[in-house]
């Protein structure tokens, strides 16, 4: 039981994690507090939160947990705005899509991550932003990444853990280094493409006949491209080096396809289309078959 939380940046993160906590009993009092009193007035109007304040100091004050839900960038500023308010039996979190910046902004601040600050990433969202698209299931059956350093409390693991189990999510530890090479590669480089080819395709001159006549599978596969800019916006530039190692990888195997393509090599092309449908089905089959097995009803 969490007597008070503090969510600092009201979002669809911060909105659904109060959400979930709140469902599952979880929580007792949820302060939130931003530098946007919209946003903070229709939380709480929503019933999502308590109370807010813009005054983080009143906010924080007296919480057991405090979740920094801002975007990676602007976390960076918030922790500097918290440093001075920590106490030892405040255990603080985050939600940021990458954790290098994070702790590096941290080691800035702080003379080194403080062992009550427990560095994590859910692995879940939405092309919707706001607190009005927070959901009390958005963390069900998601992961989400604690990346705890030597020197993070046992204790303050435990809390965090427990917390996003609450919701329904699987938590699972990693390495920060690691953390931010796999989601360059499964959710930032994705979301640069998806921008990238809608962008292109929008400067194109036939931009209204490619729209109209778009069919499912362009829309799922640029549905995240309707996500919030700013957010991805701060993630291309905290992830920089992971991201621009991703995007050579993808532009060498591109360049490999186009020169089948181009050269009429229909053995090279469906070598490279069936590789990659049998390893998404392999990974895919196996995850399904994995819940399937601890569901209740299988």
């Amino acid at each position: 039981m969490i007597n008070k939380l503090t969510i600092i940046g009201l979002g669809l993160m911060g909105g659904s994690l109060a959400k979930a906590l709140k469902a599952q009993g979880a929580v007792g009092e949820v302060v939130a507090t931003g530098r946007r009193a919209e946003s903070l007035e229709r939380g709480l109007q929503l019933g999502v939160i308590d109370s807010y304040t813009l005054d983080m100091a009143e906010a924080v004050a007296g919480a057991d947990v405090v979740v920094i839900a801002t975007p990676t960038l602007v976390a960076e500023k918030v922790m500097a705005e918290l440093a001075p308010l920590m106490t030892p039996d405040m255990v603080v979190t985050d939600v940021a899509s990458v954790k290098g910046n994070i702790q590096r902004a941290a080691e800035r601040i702080f003379g080194e991550v403080p062992a009550n600050f427990v560095l994590g990433h859910p692995i879940a969202g939405s092309e919707q932003s706001g607190v009005e698209a927070s959901s009390v299931d958005l963390f069900l059956d998601h992961r989400v990444i604690l990346t705890p350093l030597d020197n993070t409390a046992s204790s303050a693991v435990v809390l965090i853990r427990e917390m996003w189990e609450s919701c329904g999510a699987e938590v699972v530890c990693m390495d920060v280094a690691e953390h931010d090479s796999v989601l360059a590669a499964t959710s930032h480089l994705p979301h640069v493409l998806a921008y990238t080819l809608v962008d292109a395709l929008a400067q194109n001159g036939a931009a209204a006949d490619i729209f109209k006549f778009a069919a499912g599978g362009f829309r799922d596969f640029t549905r995240i491209a309707s996500s919030d800019p700013t957010m991805w916006h701060d993630i291309a530039l905290a992830n920089r080096d992971a991201i621009l190692q991703g995007i050579d990888t993808f532009s060498s195997h591109l360049e490999l396809v186009r020169k089948a393509i181009e050269e009429g090599d229909g053995e090279a092309i469906f070598t490279s289309f069936d590789r990659a449908k049998r390893a998404r089905d392999e990974h895919f089959l196996g995850q399904y078959l994995s819940r399937q097995k601890k569901s209740p009803s299988s």
